[in-house]
C-alpha cells in the first residue's frame, strides 16, 4: 500500500451485541450505501478498513462489539447542512422533542443525490443547536427516519439528553410504531408476525431482500393485522419491532403482498384482478392518484425523555391515501 499523507474517517460502525460471525466485506456491503463488493474488497486490501485499530483481510469475520473504521484518502463530503426555509408540519413541540408529520416526497436527511430540500435542511433553518448522534454527522436531531415516499410521523431530539433517551428506546425496540399500508391481495391470515432477516440485494444495492435462512442480513420483525379487505387490495396495519431499511416494503413482498404502487418492490403492476382494459385503466388511474408506495407512519409512542411518561401521537391518513381507498371501496361495492 502506498503511503498516504492523511486518511480521513468516513464511517465508524460498532457491531451489535448479538452480531453473528459474518465476513467483513459482506458486512460492509450490507451497511454502506452505494458501494460494490469489488470496491469494498479493494478498500480492505489497501488498508482503508480497520477493526479495533488493526487492518484485516476481506475474509475476516466480524464479532459483537467490533469497532470498524473506514478511512479513505479523500475527505468526506462537507457535513455542514445548508439551512433552508422549508415549512414543517409540527404535531408537537416542547423544549426536548419535536414530532413532525413528513409529507411523501421529502427526503429525511442529505445524502447521495439529495443534498438539499430535505427534512434536516428544514430543521436546521427552524431550530439551532440540534444534537447529533455519534457517527451520524450531518443529521442533527435525527434518531430514526422513514423513506422519501413514505409519509407520516417522526420524532426529533432537541437536546443531548433527549437524543440519548430516544436512541436507547429505539435500540431496545420499546418504541411503539404503527404504519398503515395498502397492499396487493388479501393475506390468508388476518394477523401474523413476519420474522425474516433482511439484507441488501446482491443484484441491486438499493433494494432490501428477505433472507429466509438467516445466513446474512439483520433480524427484522413486523407484526401485521388486516384492517380492511377490498378483494383486490387490502388495508394493513403494521407494527415494527425492528427498524430495518425498507422493512415493511420487503416483508410484505416476501409475504406475497407488495405495497400498492411500490415501484421498487413490484407493486406498480396489476398484481390482482383481471387483465380487462377497463380494470387496468381503473388501476392506472389509482396509481396516478397516489404516485408512490402506499405507506404511512400513522402513530408513534415512546417514553418522554424528561417527564418519563408514555406519550403517543396519531396522524390522519394523507389525502392521496384516502382518495385511493375511496376509489377501491366504490369499485368493489358497485362491481
Amino acid at each position: 500500500m502506498e503511503e498516504q499523507d492523511e486518511l480521513f474517517e468516513h464511517h465508524r460502525l460498532v457491531c451489535d451485541p448479538g452480531q453473528e460471525p459474518y465476513r467483513i466485506d459482506k458486512f460492509l456491503m450490507d451497511r454502506l450505501p452505494n458501494v460494490t463488493r469489488n470496491k469494498v474488497q479493494q478498500g480492505i486490501k489497501d488498508g482503508f478498513v480497520k477493526v479495533n485499530g488493526s487492518e484485516v483481510k476481506p475474509n475476516y469475520k466480524v464479532h459483537p462489539g467490533d469497532e470498524i473504521i473506514v478511512e479513505l484518502p479523500e475527505p468526506p463530503r462537507d457535513t455542514d447542512v445548508v439551512p433552508e426555509n422549508i415549512p414543517l408540519n409540527i404535531v408537537f413541540e416542547d423544549d426536548h422533542i419535536l414530532v413532525v408529520n413528513k409529507e411523501a416526497g421529502m427526503v429525511v436527511h442529505p445524502a447521495y443525490n439529495n443534498w438539499t430540500g430535505t427534512l434536516v435542511n428544514a430543521l436546521t433553518y427552524h431550530f439551532q443547536q440540534l444534537p447529533t448522534m455519534p457517527g451520524n454527522d450531518g443529521r442533527p436531531g435525527l434518531v430514526h427516519r422513514i423513506d422519501k415516499d413514505t409519509s407520516g410521523l417522526l420524532v426529533i431530539a432537541k437536546t443531548e439528553k433527549a437524543m440519548s433517551s430516544l436512541a436507547k428506546q429505539f435500540f431496545d425496540h420499546s418504541i411503539e410504531r404503527t404504519y398503515y399500508a395498502l397492499v396487493w391481495g388479501v393475506p390468508k391470515e388476518e394477523m401474523g408476525t413476519i420474522d425474516v432477516h433482511l439484507g441488501r440485494s446482491e443484484k441491486d444495492r438499493r433494494v432490501t431482500v428477505a433472507i429466509e435462512d438467516g445466513s446474512r442480513g439483520r433480524n427484522a420483525i413486523t407484526h401485521y393485522k388486516l384492517l380492511k379487505d377490498l378483494r383486490y387490495i387490502s388495508l394493513i396495519q403494521c407494527n415494527l419491532e425492528t427498524g430495518r431499511t425498507h422493512q415493511i416494503r420487503a416483508h410484505m413482498k416476501h409475504l406475497g403482498h407488495p405495497l400498492f404502487n411500490d415501484a421498487t418492490y413490484g407493486g406498480n403492476q396489476v398484481l390482482k384482478g383481471t387483465q380487462f382494459s377497463k380494470y387496468k385503466s381503473f388501476v392506472e388511474n389509482a396509481f396516478k392518484l397516489m404516485p408512490r408506495q402506499a405507506l404511512h407512519a400513522k402513530s408513534l409512542g415512546f417514553i418522554h425523555p424528561e417527564t418519563k411518561k408514555f406519550i403517543q401521537f396519531n396522524s390522519e391518513l394523507p389525502e392521496d391515501f384516502t382518495a385511493v381507498m375511496e376509489k377501491w371501496e366504490n369499485y368493489v361495492q358497485y362491481e
